[in-house]
């Protein structure tokens, strides 16, 4: 019964065609190889450590994406409330002039309702 790859721990991959392609390859079994190492324990303490900073470095860039995320959120909702602080100032004075105009202290011209 022939082994499979995975159970090998062999992989062929096609030849790469661009420079960008076969450094794509050689992280991957990079990778594959270091992940074979840290569950049969013989990684170094390089490989140990590079990961821990790896995890750490992706947990510091998700806090920040989520502080910036808020912050858009923030800044939309001042955006809103000084819209409808305009808004409500807008209704008020129109209030205002429909008010004196009907108790008859002001003298209103069509134009300015």
């Amino acid at each position: 019964m022939k082994q499979t790859e995975k159970s090998t721990g062999n992989r062929k991959d096609p030849p790469a065609i661009t420079s960008e392609a076969r450094e794509q390859q050689l992280m991957a079994k990079a990778e594959r190889l270091a992940e074979k190492k840290l569950e049969d324990g013989t990684a170094s303490p390089q490989i140990i450590v590079h990961y821990l900073r790896l995890a750490s470095e992706r947990e510091k860039r998700r806090q920040q994406e989520e502080l910036l995320k808020a912050d858009i959120e923030l800044k939309k909702a001042k955006v809103e409330a000084i819209r409808s602080a305009a808004k409500i100032e807008e209704l008020y004075n129109e209030g205002m002039k429909l008010f004196r105009m009907y108790s008859g202290t002001e003298d209103v011209v069509d134009e300015d309702i």
